[in-house]
């Protein structure tokens, strides 16, 4: 951390964190807290704060990609709030959190000091699951897919030597007869094979 002209502060005039010209100011010995005289961008007020900046830790990080999984480590400040599916980058690599270990249990949310493992999957190409119903029979397979790339119901593919139809669309929350949803929301794709006429 090194002495900066203008910080984001709690205000106490506007009762929210707000730009903040510094005034005068100095670092603590360790570099790790500011303090100072602020003057508030938005309301004038002039006022003094000690800001201290998050210490950075080292988090162990499981990443799962294409059924494999490899162990790495990831350095988070310690204050900062992760949740299952927060997007983040470990060597290079999007990755979308699908876990969080602490004290032993999975919890959908923590600070980074409190957590003990982060389990992620790879969130720049994703298995997207197709279920093909062929009049009698339904087989099951899946394509590689950007997270953002969208799904349409009623639009057709070609998955292998078949051409087929989608039908509806399955997500976390429920199932998308109609319109389109991007991969990275997808559980599970339903189509049929689709009857092809030559005139």
């Amino acid at each position: 951390m090194s002495t900066p002209n203008s910080i984001y502060v709690e205000c106490p005039d506007c009762g929210e964190e707000t730009l903040h010209e510094v005034l005068k100011g100095k670092l603590s010995k360790d570099g790790d807290t500011f303090e100072g005289t602020l003057k508030c961008q938005e309301c004038g007020r002039v006022h003094t704060a000690v800001v201290r900046e998050a210490k950075a830790i080292k988090v162990p990080i499981i990443v799962s990609d294409q059924g494999e999984s490899r162990r790495s480590v990831i350095e988070l400040p310690e204050d900062e709030l992760l949740c299952v599916e927060d997007e983040l980058v470990v060597d290079d690599l999007p990755i979308i959190i699908s876990s969080l270990e602490m004290n032993g249990g999975r919890v959908l949310k923590a600070e980074v000091k409190d957590i003990t493992t982060i389990w992620a999957k790879r969130f720049d190409k994703l298995h997207v699951k197709i279920s093909i119903n062929d009049v009698h029979k339904t087989m099951s397979t899946e394509v590689m897919a950007l997270p953002e790339e969208e799904f349409f119901v009623g639009d057709m593919m070609t998955i292998g030597r078949y051409n087929v139809v989608i039908t509806k669309i399955k997500t976390r929350d429920s199932i998308a007869q109609r319109g389109s949803v991007p991969a990275r929301d997808i559980i599970r794709i339903y189509a049929r094979k689709a009857r092809i006429t030559y005139s």
